[in-house]
């Protein structure tokens, strides 16, 4: 018995394709933003001067903060990579969390808001103090420097104990993913 190639087979398999690919692309958070009904403004930068930024204790986990940045601009805006951390006048930023890259990088309509874990002290750190300070800056996109000023959002009343443990996630879509590290 032969098999006669159908003429249909080639378009089929675009067909199927090009399913995938937006499939793919919609599962990424990369379906063009008309397609996806957001805005359609080209997204910039997040900084301090486009977000309210603020931080959190939580209960779980044991020695975290919850930091939120909410884009109050009226165009979306990513929050490229990990925001670098100063308690007080450290002379060094808190260390990023390598493992805490996301799928993709967060991008914030308006309104919407990224998060990043923040681990204030463990049983190996040293060095540890009260912090009453927290300065803020927001990720180039080669990561490689900031972009914007200072956000300074106010820490738990009383300040927050820190040693040198301390660490900081990627921003995270939401904040389970954030407080997962």
């Amino acid at each position: 018995m032969q098999i006669r190639p159908r003429h249909r087979a080639p378009r089929v398999r675009a067909a199927a394709a090009a399913l995938t690919s937006a499939l793919a692309l919609s599962a990424l958070g990369t379906v063009p933003a008309a397609a996806a009904g957001t805005s359609t403004a080209k997204p910039v930068t997040c900084t301090a001067a486009t977000t309210k930024v603020t931080v959190q204790k939580v209960q779980r986990p044991l020695n975290h903060l919850l930091l939120t940045a909410t884009n109050t601009g009226s165009k979306p805006c990513y929050a490229y990579n990990a925001p670098y951390l100063r308690f007080d006048d450290d002379q060094a930023s808190t260390f990023v969390l390598r493992d805490s890259v996301p799928q993709a990088v967060v991008t914030l309509e308006p309104g919407e808001s990224a998060y990043a874990a923040i681990g204030t002290q463990s049983p190996e750190g040293t060095h540890g103090y009260q912090a009453h300070r927290l300065g803020v800056l927001f990720s180039n996109r080669a990561m490689d420097g900031s972009v914007g000023g200072w956000a300074r959002p106010k820490l738990p009343t009383g300040g927050v104990y820190v040693d040198s443990s301390a660490f900081v996630t990627y921003w995270q879509p939401n904040r389970a993913d954030a407080l997962r590290w």
